[in-house]
Parts: structure tokens; C-alpha cells; sequence
């Protein structure tokens, strides 16, 4: 008995059915239609998307509270360097100012997964808290108040490098 090369054989003669094409096309758009809610429960799973847990009771205050908020004059800027988050307050007369800090939230803008409460500490002229940070991008959400009781608050952006 002998076999027959490899190279000689004849190719089986497969015709593409309407059968084959169904299977196809249903297979194709299953995998995009599985993929595409796979990522729309991971979306919704990791980014609460909640701020507030009554946009109308929080509404009815906005207006006045940011008035008083505003009037307060403070400027208000935030850095990152070795591992520091250095957070100055300045008043409208150039002094730095010292807030009670009421909370403060430093996490990533799309999941609440890394959030951390930074532990500042004041230095005589700014709050600094020591927090090793992964590079990208967070977001410091602060709810000040300042001497007088007035409220103040923000969410400060920042960007860290790699």
C-alpha cells in the first residue's frame, strides 16, 4: 500500500450555502453584540455617575452658595511634585489662607475604585499631603470652609505625569 503525496491530493469540493452565510453573519454580530454589552456593564459597574443624592434639594441652594462662595475671593491652585499634593489657597489680599477641610477626595475622574482621602497637613503657607499617585489624571474634590463658616467648594483637576 502506498500513500498518495500530500501535494497531489485534490481539494474537497465545498459549496457556500445560504445556511453558511446565516451562520455567519449570526455569528460576527453575536460576538459584537456580547463584546459591546460586556463593556456597557463594566461602564456602568466601575462610574456610579451619582454627585448628589437630590439634584433638586441641591439645586434650590446653588445659586446663593456659589454667590457667598465667589465672594470670598479665594484663588485656589493645586501641584504635584515628589509624591506631594501641595494645595495653596490665596485671598483676595494676597494672603495664603487656612481653611477647615471638611472632606477632600482625591480619584480618578471615571471610577471611584481608587479613590483615597489625602491627609493634609498644614505648612505655614499651603496644605500639603505626602500621596503617591499612578500617572494620569485625577480629580481633587474639596469641601472647604473658611473662618467665617462660609463653604467652599471644588473640584481641581490635575494631571500626573509618567
Amino acid at each position: 500500500m502506498h500513500a498518495e503525496p500530500l501535494h497531489t491530493r485534490r481539494p474537497h469540493n465545498r459549496t457556500l450555502t445560504g445556511w453558511h452565510v446565516l451562520a455567519m453573519f449570526i455569528g460576527g454580530f453575536g460576538i459584537i453584540i456580547a463584546v459591546n454589552l460586556l463593556l456597557a456593564y463594566s461602564a456602568v459597574r466601575t462610574f456610579p455617575g451619582l454627585e448628589t443624592d437630590s439634584s433638586y434639594v441641591a439645586s434650590q441652594t446653588f445659586d446663593a452658595d456659589r454667590a457667598a462662595q465667589d465672594a470670598l475671593g479665594w484663588t485656589v491652585d493645586l501641584t504635584y511634585a515628589d509624591e506631594d499634593l501641595n494645595l495653596h489657597i490665596v485671598g483676595p489680599n494676597g494672603r495664603n489662607v487656612h481653611p477647615e477641610i471638611i472632606s477632600a477626595t482625591l480619584g480618578r475622574a471615571t471610577t471611584v475604585a481608587s479613590d483615597m482621602t489625602p491627609d493634609f497637613v498644614w505648612t505655614g503657607s499651603y496644605l500639603s499631603a505626602h500621596t503617591p499617585l499612578a500617572p494620569g489624571n485625577w480629580n481633587l474634590r474639596l469641601d472647604l470652609r473658611s473662618a467665617d463658616g462660609t463653604p467652599f467648594r471644588r473640584r481641581i483637576p490635575l494631571h500626573v505625569l509618567p
